[in-house]
């Protein structure tokens, strides 16, 4: 599995179900939005969160709320409905806060301002916070990404 950390909106509420052994399990979808070759482009990752250490922030999180979510990364190809090859992107979350970009601020709702979840994750590098400003990139340097066939 692979660190990473994103921010993006929602897709649906958080659901919450049990296993067969009991263990908590909720999930959600989370969109971010991208340019690829001169077009936006949506990507989807849908975000697990076993136990309860996010369910201070559970009721605040709706369709649309603008969330950072940092875990482990888990990739797989599937076969969409069409026949074509998909790659699905699931995170184990272990840090999820409430961003302060974009529309759909939870903060509006009376959402708490800090993140719950782990401090640290072992041998992980230390997720940034504040504020961040960059200079965009070409978007050619992304055309070796683009060439991967996951």
């Amino acid at each position: 599995m692979h660190y990473i950390q994103i921010a993006g909106h929602l897709g649906k509420d958080p659901e919450t179900r049990y296993t067969q052994d009991g263990k908590k399990v909720t999930s959600f979808s989370v969109a971010i939005n991208k340019r690829k070759k001169g077009e936006d482009i949506t990507l989807w990752y849908r975000v697990t969160i076993w136990g309860d250490q996010f369910d201070k922030m559970l009721p605040y999180m709706k369709k649309g709320s603008a969330v950072m979510v940092v875990g482990d990364l888990d990739t797989g190809i599937y076969t969409d409905k069409e026949g074509r090859p998909q790659v699905s992107r699931e995170i184990t979350a272990w840090n999820i806060s409430f961003s302060p970009f974009g529309k759909g601020n939870s903060q509006e709702n009376g959402a708490p301002t800090s993140s719950y979840g782990q401090n640290s994750a072992p041998s992980q590098p230390e997720p940034m916070r504040g504020s961040y400003t960059s200079q965009p990139q070409d978007e050619s340097s992304y055309e070796e990404e683009d060439a991967l066939p996951f």
